[in-house]
């Protein structure tokens, strides 16, 4: 057996030891809550889980809004050894339900707002038996259910004998590509993110601010808004409520976080939304994942409110951010280079490693975060891994001095007219475009059964497109090749939880139009 380690210990426990417990580790509308009171309330967690009988590597299901009890019975449940799966608030019952039941929980934690979608749930979960609500909405279902108030004293509950191979959570992929996929990953990860990215990109401090745009409930807001503050004594801002440009441009400037978070399509919304130049401030890390960063749009953000936002990748399966620009050196339209305790290359489909600069090649990465594996979908795992590299999905090159630029998922990227054609390249062409906000590119099938490329874009506020006025655009940005022989107007772009373009939907669209 390894040395111990446990996760929550690590994140709170030791801030105590250190005389940090007055510190505020969360702060949100609600109030504040310093260390000694976080560490209090997610013993307390642990203590009501396993008086509700949660066993260790048991899981626990959470449908939370982003908000301290999200993180007490997240914390909570690692602290007695459990396996907590945070779910998106942003699913439907029956889509909750799917997961719970797949994840085998029998046990589930919700904000008051969920509480009415708990028999739909167990519907379609046969294991679930309990539910914890958060607050005291009134809540009637064929769950037993219990509340915050009624958690016993955890004062004593000591950590679970776990290392930091032991199980530690789940994270759901956001299922672009069909059912989705439960990513294990262990109590260690969290820490690894924190000691790679946090330490080495963010160069995180005390008495840094971290707001997050992206939720908790997946990977990228997960480390944003808990395991990056919490890992040095830093405070999290935190928003229950769906972000929108006006109530975040509140927040930041209430809050005054000194690190903030979002995903492309937020950065775009935000520079549309006639906010004042100062309104990021007090920002002095802004940061972008989900989705790459048209060049583009990192200038609109870098005029507009003066921030120059580090754009990255990360995945579920590698917890955070893996690729990353660094400060004072980030190249718009690019991904950057690996972050210091992660290895990256680019394979081609015959499996040989792609060396010559500006090739494009399948991104693989290694690195002490990565997922052991999905839960019970054995071929999925196995096309996943390759020993410790872990098979991302994404198309990219590298430059001759290192940078890589994202083409598009290997599922996404073209061949019109015989040549291969990057969505990514066309999507930075169209929202070079003054009146566009947002674009997504997919292939589709012509009259002849070839395959062409297709856009889907968004105007700015106030904006009218015309279509003849972007295909000249496009004709002046762009070969003949690769230009979209289609482009639709939409009023939105469909999006998962993580802010990622859901393109099977807009190919499935052309195909039903």
């Amino acid at each position: 057996m390894g040395e111990r380690f446990n996760a929550a210990e690590w994140l709170l426990d030791r801030h105590l030891l250190d005389g940090r417990g007055d510190r505020v580790a969360v702060e949100w509308t609600g109030g504040t809550l310093t260390y000694e009171a976080l560490a209090g309330m997610s013993r307390r967690a642990g203590a009501h889980l396993r008086a509700l009988d949660v066993r260790e590597e048991e899981r626990v299901a959470l449908v939370a809004n982003d908000e301290p009890g999200w993180i007490a019975y997240f914390l909570g449940a690692m602290r007695i050894g459990a396996v907590p799966v945070p779910l998106s608030t942003m699913l439907t019952a029956g889509e909750l339900g799917w997961i719970v039941d797949d994840a085998r929980a029998r046990v589930v934690v919700v904000s008051g707002a969920y509480a009415p979608s708990l028999d739909e749930m167990r519907a379609k979960a046969a294991d679930l038996e309990r539910a914890v609500v958060l607050d005291d909405t009134p809540a009637e279902s064929a769950v037993e259910v219990h509340r915050w108030a009624d958690a016993p004293d955890g004062t004593d509950l000591a950590p679970a004998r776990t290392t930091g191979d032991s199980p530690g959570f789940w994270l759901y992929t956001s299922g672009t590509t069909g059912s989705p996929k439960g990513a294990m990953h262990r109590h260690v990860d969290l820490q690894a993110t924190a000691d790679t990215y946090a330490r080495t990109v963010l160069e995180i401090r005390p008495d840094d601010r971290c707001y997050s745009v992206a939720k908790l409930f997946f990977a990228y807001g997960l480390g944003n808004s808990l395991t990056f503050p919490l890992s040095v004594g830093a405070t999290a801002v935190l928003n229950p409520a769906p972000p929108t440009p006006a109530s975040v441009a509140d927040l930041v400037t209430t809050y005054r976080p000194t690190l903030f978070f979002a995903v492309p399509g937020f950065y775009a919304a935000l520079c549309d939304a006639g906010l004042p130049a100062d309104t990021f401030a007090s920002v002095r890390r802004a940061v972008s994942a989900g989705e790459a960063m048209p060049a583009p749009l990192h200038e609109r953000v870098r005029d507009r409110f003066g921030l120059d936002v580090l754009d990255g990748i990360g995945t579920t399966e590698a917890l955070h951010i893996f690729l990353s620009n660094q400060p004072g050196t980030a190249r718009p339209g690019t991904s950057g280079i690996a972050v210091a305790g992660y290895e990256v290359k680019l394979v081609d489909d015959e499996g040989r490693d792609v060396t010559e600069p500006d090739v494009p090649g399948n991104l693989h990465v290694q690195g002490e975060s990565v997922t052991t594996g999905y839960w019970c979908r054995t071929e999925a795992t196995r096309n996943a891994l390759i020993g410790p590299w872990l098979r991302t999905g994404d198309v990219y090159t590298r430059t001759a001095d290192g940078f890589y630029q994202f083409l598009g998922r290997s599922s996404d990227v073209i061949k019109q007219g015989g040549i291969w054609v990057s969505p990514a390249e066309v999507e930075t062409a169209l929202v070079a475009h003054a009146d566009v906000l947002e674009a997504a590119v997919v292939g589709s099938r012509d009259a002849d059964g070839l395959e062409v490329v297709v856009a889907f874009v968004v105007a700015r506020a106030g904006a009218t497109l015309d279509l003849d006025e972007l295909q000249a655009h496009c004709r002046s940005r762009m070969a003949a090749f690769k230009r979209p022989r289609e482009i639709h107007v939409v009023d939105a772009l469909p999006k998962t939880a993580t802010g990622k373009v859901k393109r099977f939907e807009l190919r499935d669209s052309l195909a039903t139009g």
